[in-house]
């Protein structure tokens, strides 16, 4: 895995049209785990409601500096999620081995959670449930930060399909290095219609957690080296990670998996693929199970999309190898690398057919949308010396437009448009693919389209799009045009919607949308 770097006019272009979006910002500049006072205390705080009910699951959860053995030689300083079960099913709490990553999470469709959230770093923190319909006070606005040794008590009801979640920083210009650092898990919804499947469970159910770091000469992860560079570009490392593991290796039986692939990356997007050329069977994606499997040659995955694979590694010998890879293309640093191995050790014969039909979904209905006719539209471009925006705007942690301002009830359709050459002036400028984020709900794509200007681009991953599912980030291309349909429910206030590419979104190209009663 190699870093792709600008070309001298393109550099000169961002840097004449995104400086003033990053002076003063000092967004690669602040600490890093180095940096870390040790022994804050605890201060627990009413920051949200109603945390004096009855609940099914509770969890202690503190985010602290620590060092985890990641190359041969000097432990690496990490920043981590930690966690304690205090109430609760005994396996609501997984920890993977040998990683910087948190906990696993297992919850169920149903359960009242309460979560004490414990900031033991040396700067302000929170906790976004991706993917996860919750209420504004439970959703991890940046508002809501809190400092050092204080405690945020999160209480929601899991009202979400089973499927693979996550959860990671937010606050405002610093999601970008706390998740760098190390700060996010994994959290799987199970519910009575996944569990009436018979999918491959236990030791056969199995998370990949993908993510590219840059490390010193000794085993220190840098972040930021390039700048400017990786503000505008997004944050690129030259080593591949799985499970917070180099050259990770999946020591696997003869016998079906399901692999759940989670792209953790800051800014980095994947084309996986067995190097075999075996399809890809894909049986959930970010929103829980699809209807039926789907199958592509290869998978588009971008910053936080996750898709689960079915996979039956039966007729494979023991001794044998099979290497998970990603593809070339046309995404930023988009060269051809190794991902994971899996080396077939044991072997067993097991009969566990796939479902034909995984799941029964009621979707969205786009003639019923409020606006189908004229969906609100967001253009994704790089402002005139703001850096990325959306409709021009950048973020403003409580401000919302009048176009930003949804009826609790309402279906509607919504259009991301990332625009080519938009704001750069004379001759073009660039643009880059989007993973757009909406919080606080999951949503279904109805339509693309592509610019002719940005079809070569487009070509290389579209048909690793997985859009048969519920959705929470949908990878926008330069040129392309996403058309989503959403619905507000249950919650009013305050949520965000922005781009997943974390620098990009601490950079600004995050806003706010308001559900109003």
């Amino acid at each position: 895995m190699t870093r792709k770097t600008l070309n001298r006019r393109d550099f000169l272009r961002l840097l004449a049209y995104g400086s003033a979006a990053l002076v003063g910002g000092g967004i690669l500049n602040a600490c890093s785990p180095e940096d870390i006072a040790a022994g804050t205390a605890l201060a627990p705080t009413d920051a949200s409601a109603g945390a004096a009910g009855a609940v099914d699951v509770e969890i202690a959860l503190r985010a602290a500096p620590s060092e985890v053995q990641i190359l041969p030689g000097t432990p690496t300083r990490v920043w981590q999620y930690q966690a304690e079960l205090l109430k609760g099913p005994a396996d609501t709490l997984v920890p993977l081995e040998n990683t910087y990553l948190g906990p696993i999470i297992n919850l169920q469709n149903g359960q009242r959670v309460r979560v004490r959230f414990t900031n033991e770093l040396s700067e302000e923190s929170i906790v976004h449930w991706h993917g996860l319909h919750v209420p504004v006070e439970a959703d991890g606005h940046p508002r809501l930060v809190i400092k050092p040794g204080e405690t945020y008590i999160y209480e929601f009801t899991v009202d979400d399909r089973a499927g693979t979640y996550w959860y990671h920083p937010h606050p405002h210009g610093r999601t970008g290095p706390q998740a760098y650092y190390g700060l996010a898990g994994l959290l799987l919804i199970h519910d009575e219609e996944e569990q009436a499947l018979n999918l491959p469970s236990g030791d056969y159910d199995v998370p990949l957690v993908l993510q590219d770091r840059t490390f010193d000469s000794n085993n220190q992860l840098v972040y930021g080296g390039n700048g400017m560079m990786d503000q505008m570009m997004g944050f690129l490392g030259d080593t591949m990670l799985v499970n917070g593991q180099k050259d990770f290796t999946l020591a696997a039986s003869t016998r079906p998996y399901r692999l759940r692939l989670h792209n953790g990356s800051n800014s980095r997007i994947y084309k996986l693929a067995w190097e075999d050329s075996t399809p890809m069977t894909v049986i959930a994606t970010t929103g829980g199970l699809l209807e039926k499997p789907a199958q592509r040659e290869y998978i588009t995955l971008a910053p936080a999309q996750r898709v689960d694979v079915w996979v039956d590694f039966s007729g494979r010998q023991v001794g044998e190898q099979l290497r998970l890879v990603s593809l070339p293309s046309a995404a930023p640093d988009g060269g051809a690398f190794p991902v994971a191995t899996v080396r077939f050790e044991r072997e067993e014969s097991v009969s566990q057919p796939l479902p034909e039909r995984l799941s029964t979904i009621v979707w969205h209905n786009p003639a019923e949308a409020v606006n189908g006719n004229a969906p609100r539209s967001f253009t994704l471009m790089m402002g005139m010396g703001r850096g990325w925006t959306i409709n021009g705007r950048t973020f403003e942690m409580t401000a919302v437009a009048q176009d930003e301002i949804v009826k609790l009830g309402d279906l509607e359709a919504w259009e991301f448009y990332n625009r080519l050459g938009g704001g750069m002036g004379m001759g073009g400028g660039m643009a880059l693919p989007h993973p757009m984020h909406v919080h606080g709900l999951q949503f279904q794509v109805i339509e693309r389209e592509i610019d002719p200007a940005g079809r070569a681009d487009w070509e290389t991953l579209k048909d690793g799009y997985v859009d048969e599912g519920w959705l929470d980030t949908v990878l926008v291309m330069p040129g392309e045009r996403v058309k989503i349909l959403l619905k507000f429910e249950d919650f009013t206030g305050l949520y965000l919607y922005h781009c997943h590419n974390l620098e990009h979104e601490d950079t600004g190209m995050m806003r706010n949308y308001r559900v109003d009663a």
